[in-house]
């Protein structure tokens, strides 16, 4: 009986060291793996990352032009009306001034007279002249005296012609042609409308053409995206006006530096609007394709994490753990552009966590 009870405790120490040492084993495994986790990594690279932006943009004439009166004067009459196709120096209106009419005339009078007085003293000069050849017979101060007459009223005959050139000119303004070949887009008086330079007459241009056979639409692209694009690329464009239908043109002119208030670079596309189908004044919109110029590094998003601290990727250098801090480009769908102290052989985690320390081992 004795025996018997001495088995039993003995099998039962047995099952007890048994059941321990499997807990510790138990233990050790979790620790391990704990410690040493098994996480998913890649290989940073550099790629060109590519996108696409819609942006607003407004259309308008190759060359547009107000046209305002040079001088005080009324509407005689109006050759043309909105709508109208006009080419370069054709007639648009007369305008009639009767008191340029008056100048010129005293203008004129005032030249025929210093005309005939230049004439007079420059007839007695030229005869003092010939005369003082015959030594003794003209003094020399009175062929100085007539010499600076001839010279004074040559000037004001000079200045008189140039009174009747002024106001020639100005009569010439009294006929407004067309600057360039295009369309009145506006006609803002009607016949015997007084209009002028200054005061009440001025508030508005006579008229306004544009050329529409060309047409030009002007962008303004952010800041963070100016870089990507470049003279002569071509771009395309919708508007609201005219749905399903796609337009193209390209990039003539960007001016190369940020407006100050909306930090955003100008462009400029030409546009052959040799059907018409475009009017100026129409808001477009334009795809914008974003490629980079350069490779970047480029990163699965959940490859980053943000803190207070700022953005991370975790590197595993020598099989831990390393935080390494980046700055943020373009995010296109579950892509990332990042930049920061990176070269293209690191390892990264690809799913990255702020409670991963550094110097957390990695299997």
């Amino acid at each position: 009986m004795k025996s018997n009870f001495l088995r039993i405790l003995y099998t039962i120490g047995l099952f007890a060291y048994l059941t321990g040492c499997q807990s510790a084993a138990e233990e050790t495994d979790k620790k391990v793996t704990k410690e040493s986790p098994a996480i998913e990594t890649f290989v940073l690279s550099k790629e060109k990352l590519t996108s696409k932006m819609q942006i607003p943009g407004e259309i308008s004439g190759f060359q547009q032009v107000e046209i305002y009166a040079k001088v005080s004067s009324y509407v005689q009459a109006l050759k043309v009306d909105i709508g109208n196709k006009v080419q370069a120096g054709q007639l648009l209106a007369v305008l009639e001034a009767p008191e340029l009419s008056s100048q010129l005339s005293t203008a004129k009078s005032r030249l025929k007279s210093q005309e005939a007085i230049y004439t007079a003293t420059k007839s007695t000069y030229d005869r003092l002249f010939e005369t003082s050849k015959v030594e003794g017979t003209v003094a020399r101060l009175d062929l100085e005296v007539a010499e600076a007459k001839k010279n004074a009223d040559y000037a004001q005959f000079q200045a008189a012609k140039s009174a009747y050139a002024e106001v020639q000119n100005l009569l010439n303004y009294l006929e407004i042609r067309a600057p360039f070949d295009g369309v009145i887009a506006t006609r803002n008086v009607n016949q015997g409308a007084y209009v002028g330079p200054a005061g009440r007459g001025s508030e508005m241009p006579i008229m306004t053409i544009q050329q529409q056979s060309k047409l030009r639409l002007a962008v303004s692209v952010p800041e963070q995206y100016a870089g990507f694009l470049v003279a002569e690329q071509p771009l395309q464009f919708t508007v609201k006006s005219l749905p399903g239908q796609y337009f193209t043109g390209k990039i003539a002119r960007k001016s190369g530096a940020l407006d100050s208030k909306l930090r955003s670079e100008r462009i400029e596309i030409d546009i052959n609007n040799t059907n018409n189908k475009l009017l100026p004044g129409m808001v477009a919109e334009v795809e914008l394709p974003l490629t980079s110029q350069d490779s970047t590094f480029v990163v699965p998003k959940a490859a980053i994490y943000t803190s207070g601290e700022g953005s991370f990727v975790i590197a595993v250098i020598a099989n831990k753990t390393s935080r390494v801090p980046v700055q943020k480009g373009r995010s296109i769908e579950e892509q990332v552009e990042i930049f920061g102290n990176l070269n293209p052989t690191m390892l990264l985690l690809s799913k990255a966590d702020e409670e991963i320390a550094d110097g957390t081992p990695v299997k």
